[in-house]
């Protein structure tokens, strides 16, 4: 979104492929992240799996939380970007929860 509004000629030449860019960047993410905690490949992998599972669980929960956003009445004010911030803030608030269950 920030790319949009600063240089919109970039994001339309990006097109497509700033979504596959972003899903890199996660993939990269948890790689290092696995280095970093020294896991070993049976751990690299379980961890991997956790996350990707994680990872779809919150696309798949956000986008149909946009879904009931088209349905119900919200205020002008918070239309768009700004629910958009409050429903990811309660989404990472909710998954602090499963911190520390395994």
């Amino acid at each position: 979104m920030v790319l949009k509004k600063i240089s919109p000629t970039l994001y339309n030449a990006l097109g497509v492929y700033l979504p596959l860019i972003t899903t890199n960047c996660v993939v990269l993410g948890v790689a290092i992240l696995n280095i970093q905690e020294g896991y070993t490949l049976v751990e690299t992998i379980f961890n991997a799996f956790g996350a990707s599972v994680g990872f779809s669980l919150a696309l798949v929960l956000i986008s149909g939380i946009r879904e009931q956003f088209e349905v119900i009445d919200i205020p002008e004010a918070l239309k768009g970007f700004p629910i958009a911030l409050i429903t990811a803030g309660l989404m990472s608030i909710a998954f602090l929860g499963f911190n520390g269950l395994v």
